[in-house]
């Protein structure tokens, strides 16, 4: 368990309000794969209550002073959950990213990554506040992710020129395939090692994981990003077919 001075400063503020119950950790903070100066802070504060509009301005002041302060640079990011709603994984919570707050759902992904992995900054431990979540679910929230917000990607193959997106791609494609064929989950950092991409790609997103300033040539590293984005895509879909088929025929 890792706690950073920034994470346990939040935690106090929040705390403070009054009405936050618990502070929980996910992404790779939480699986161990926090890499400082290249990995966000995925957290998801759980809140006694809707996060009005009032106490939606209160964590925008928040956020916007310790990004300007001991978060800088460090990408810190938080869900905002009603506790009461935690079973309805459609519903969107206000959520701190980059800078700015927004409506979200708490992804299927994260919600493994909080029961699989994450614990408590303050409050409960993940386990006692969401439900579990089965491989089979992983591997839903797998597809979710990939026939959603992937599949509108892979529609735009232009967006593939911005060399953060098509990083994220990759990785993200590895972890998709990895969680439709175990039901469990991958670091990134072993995602790039599974990356669907030449030796040397894969080499130049190491390095970018390490923090090193390594660039990979945009056009070429685009085209092999967006075709691994389609292929996985077109394989998440089948699957959903493939699944729904069996289940009617049972």
């Amino acid at each position: 368990m890792v706690t950073l001075p920034a994470v346990e400063e939040f935690a106090g503020e929040l705390a403070a309000l009054g009405w936050v119950s618990d502070l929980l950790v996910a992404g790779s903070l939480a699986t161990g794969d926090h890499r400082p100066g290249v990995s966000d802070l995925d957290l998801v504060a759980l809140t006694d209550g809707p996060v009005d509009a009032a106490r939606q301005a209160a964590l925008a002041a928040l956020h916007r002073r310790l990004d300007a302060g001991s978060a800088a640079g460090l990408h810190l990011g938080c869900v905002y959950v009603d506790s009461a709603t935690i079973p309805d994984v459609h519903r969107t919570h206000p959520t701190w990213t980059h800078g700015q707050l927004v409506q979200r759902i708490l992804s299927g992904i994260t919600r493994a990554e909080l029961v699989r992995h994450g614990y408590a900054v303050f409050g409960r431990p993940p386990g006692d506040a969401l439900p579990p979540m089965s491989d089979d679910d992983v591997r839903a929230a797998a597809r979710a992710e990939l026939t959603g917000y992937w599949a509108w990607a892979a529609r735009r193959p232009w967006l593939w020129l911005d060399p953060t997106l098509a990083d994220l791609g990759l990785t993200s494609m590895a972890r998709g395939r990895h969680a439709l064929h175990h039901g469990t989950l991958l670091t990134k950092t072993a995602a790039v090692e599974a990356a669907a991409a030449p030796p040397w790609l894969i080499g130049q997103l190491a390095a970018r994981r390490r923090g090193e300033p390594v660039t990979s040539p945009r056009l070429r590293t685009a085209l092999i990003a967006w075709r691994d984005a389609h292929r996985t895509v077109r394989r998440a879909h089948r699957h959903t077919t493939w699944t729904s088929e069996a289940r009617s025929s049972d």
